[in-house]
């Protein structure tokens, strides 16, 4: 199959390395130190039982329109990042190709070929005027989600956290020939991928955390961990997560999993800094629409209240727009030791009082 990656980041590049490995015909699209070194020695990934999967061979470019008309195109790129590049993604459509979506949080498409009162609905926090959608026909897409946890190490490397799991659905529900074999494609190159009838339940299902870690995470520079085991960001985590289960429900959308059981799961992932942390301490531009302004979003059209999701939303704004505007990356930096030991200017005003 002849696949284009468009995006070869952490989880692009996992995918993309992993189907060279199989066999696949791989054009990985990047860009800066990252492109010179897959096009110097390939690309590497590290996975996380110290297993290295390296795809010595694979095509890596820095333009869309170089590649010629696929048979698979995988957007690897973040929710944001789509609208600047969809008008030279036609360049890398066939008759037959089909456009898999790895995006973070509700998806531009949610409501393309759903059959609901709302279907054919653009939602403008996700693709203002429908530019996205107007480039990239429904019939092309189908939808998936990207369980699995990865970070890019260095040039031309990532290393694998957690996961292996690329469900993978129809937008209409429907089990069609072409997602079977997409779905055996992916199986074939390491990773668990079912065929789901109702894809955007699953898409909830993960959307469900993402809309509450990332933001606390990039806010308060906190790991999953930590926000679960703190009690009053874990509260909050939970606030946020049924008003969103509140929208979904009016939605149609059930759970499958419990609210507890989905915090405690990313629990058990550990100290990993979420997509959004590692933006905020990189300062690259943040996923705020897809994670949580979209849901936010789909709170006015079904008239659901979101006060604790608009809240951390208009924070999680703020942050953005003083990354972007200040050209600055927002981290957490060690105290010098002698710093850690010394009163703060409080103390060594008031005497501590």
């Amino acid at each position: 199959m002849k696949i284009c990656v468009v995006g070869a980041g952490a989880i692009g590049g996992l995918l993309g390395a992993r189907l060279a490995a199989a066999g696949e015909d791989v054009t990985l699209i990047a860009r800066g130190a990252h492109l010179d070194a897959i096009r110097a020695r390939g690309i590497e990934v590290t996975m996380n039982d110290d297993a290295v999967v390296h795809a010595a061979d694979v095509a890596a470019t820095g333009g869309l329109k170089e590649s010629g008309p696929q048979d698979l195109v995988i957007l690897g790129v973040k929710a944001h990042q789509i609208a600047p590049i969809v008008g030279d993604l036609p360049a890398l459509f066939g008759p037959g190709t089909v456009v898999l979506t790895t995006q973070n949080g509700i998806p531009w498409w949610y409501f393309q070929r759903h059959g609901g009162p709302f279907d054919g609905t653009v939602l403008d926090s996700l693709d203002p005027g429908g530019v996205i959608a107007g480039a990239i026909a429904p019939e092309r897409i189908i939808g998936c989600i990207a369980y699995p946890a990865a970070e890019i190490t260095g040039p031309g490397r990532i290393r694998h956290i957690e996961g292996s799991r690329f469900p993978v659905g129809e937008l209409d529900g429907s089990v069609t020939e072409r997602v079977s074999a997409l779905s055996g494609t992916l199986q074939r190159a390491g990773f668990k991928s079912p065929v789901l009838a109702d894809i955007r339940s699953e898409i909830w299902l993960k959307a469900w955390g993402n809309l509450s870690f990332n933001p606390i995470s990039a806010l308060t520079h906190a790991t999953l961990i930590d926000i679960c085991r703190f009690p009053l960001s874990r509260d909050l985590a939970a606030r946020m997560m049924t008003e969103a289960q509140d929208v979904a429900g009016r939605l149609g959308i059930s759970f499958r999993v419990p609210l507890e059981k989905r915090i405690a799961g990313a629990e058990r992932v550990g100290r990993h800094k979420t997509s959004m942390l590692q933006d905020a301490e990189s300062g690259k531009a943040l996923e705020t629409e897809a994670l949580i302004g979209a849901v936010a979003e789909l709170g006015r059209l079904t008239g659901t209240p979101t006060p604790s999701i608009d809240a951390v939303y208009a924070l999680t704004r703020l942050l953005g727009h003083v990354i972007e505007e200040e050209r600055v990356r927002v981290r957490a930096e060690p105290l010098a030791p002698a710093l850690r030991a010394a009163p703060g200017p409080e103390m060594a005003a008031n005497g501590g009082d």
